[in-house]
């Protein structure tokens, strides 16, 4: 019998959650020495070589060297150093990251913004920094600026790392084509951490999306006898209807939606309908977000499509997976962000089934 995701109740140990503070799989390979800047966005050589200083300054001992130079520094958070980098979807700010992550030595912990607000929901705040508080780099992927809790408990957080003298280091996503809004967000964030604002150096980076590059723009969707033949093909695979998926998201915490997917080799989902709610939106937002940093392709099928493909014998799509409202409210690049990773991880399981029919013949 396939197995399925509603059918998942993960519980995952408190160890398990801080093992799950590295870089995704998607980017175990990422350093600085495969990150290739676009030539025609002299930013993204610039961002290569402000990550490289960023890095190499990390852990080095202040004049005169030695442990006691390095307790010096330690125990002085004004010396404490942030960076920041803002730009849109795609342009290789998580790689940037990442890279940094593994350029430095010592206790490191990488998350998204949404990870580490997870868990300090499942720890409590004080523990979390408790357990962060001893690390040399926290790495933020994706900072978010759209939801005033949340960013007020991070900003904290931030605060009471610095003054531990961690370094921090943070990425944003700004809407694709979308003038100036980068600079906006990276002086909202800067008003955000206040008096830490002069700890942190900024950079936009501008670019085109790369999935885009690739030709990514369209959520594929398959008829659905496809999509459940395949899910019954395939060993690790897992079949859910889009409704029975969104009441179930809703009873597990989002810090384990990373347990959730253990395992899986590719995930099936029929009769994907668009979304009109915030509620489910951005639970699935966070699922695609999961998906994604594990490579996990994923098929679908869309509402009303069953044994057939699109019309005039076209492969079908996904439109509107979010209503109009949603994309224009302030969790906007959540949902712009989410449709380019879903259209490239359909694009993955579109090619999984065109190899496996290929073998079949």
């Amino acid at each position: 019998m396939t197995d399925s995701l509603r059918a998942r109740r993960p519980e995952p140990t408190l160890e398990r959650l801080l093992a799950d503070l590295v870089p995704p799989p998607r980017f175990s390979e990422a350093r600085l020495d495969n990150y290739v800047p676009d030539p025609a966005h002299p930013s993204q050589e610039q961002a290569k070589q402000l990550v490289s200083a960023f890095g190499a300054s990390l852990g080095r001992p202040a004049p005169g060297g030695g442990l006691r130079a390095l307790l010096r520094r330690r125990s002085a958070p004004a010396r404490a150093r942030g960076l920041y980098l803002d730009g849109g979807f795609g342009v290789g700010k998580t790689h940037l990251l990442t890279s940094l992550f593994h350029a430095v030595e010592g206790q490191r912990v990488y998350g998204t913004f949404v990870e580490y607000t997870d868990l300090v929901g499942a720890l409590g705040f004080q523990r979390a920094v408790d357990l962060l508080g001893d690390s040399v780099l926290v790495c933020i992927d994706e900072f978010e600026l759209d939801d005033p809790g949340d960013t007020l408990l991070m900003t904290r957080l931030i605060r009471e790392l610095s003054d531990r003298g961690v370094a921090v280091a943070a990425t944003s996503n700004t809407l694709p084509d979308a003038l100036g809004e980068g600079r906006f967000a990276a002086q909202d964030f800067l008003r955000e951490i206040q008096a830490m604002a002069e700890r942190f150096e900024v950079l936009r980076i501008d670019g085109e999306d790369y999935r885009r590059r690739d030709g990514v723009r369209e959520i594929a969707a398959l008829p659905r006898t496809v999509v459940e033949g395949h899910a019954g093909s395939l060993d690790g695979a897992t079949l859910d209807g889009f409704d029975e998926l969104l009441v179930h998201l809703v009873t597990v915490h989002p810090s384990r939606y990373g347990a959730l997917i253990d395992e899986v080799a590719a995930a099936h989902v029929t009769d994907v309908h668009g979304l009109s709610h915030h509620h489910d939106a951005l639970r699935f937002v966070v699922l695609v977000d999961r998906l994604y940093d594990r490579e996990v392709p994923v098929l679908l099928s869309a509402q009303g499509v069953g044994g057939g493909a699109g019309r005039e014998g076209e492969p079908a799509v996904i439109e509107d997976l979010f209503s109009a409202d949603l994309l224009r409210s302030g969790y906007r690049k959540k949902y712009f962000r989410a449709l380019s990773r879903l259209a490239s991880l359909a694009r993955d399981g579109a090619e999984m089934v065109g190899t496996a029919e290929r073998s079949a013949g």
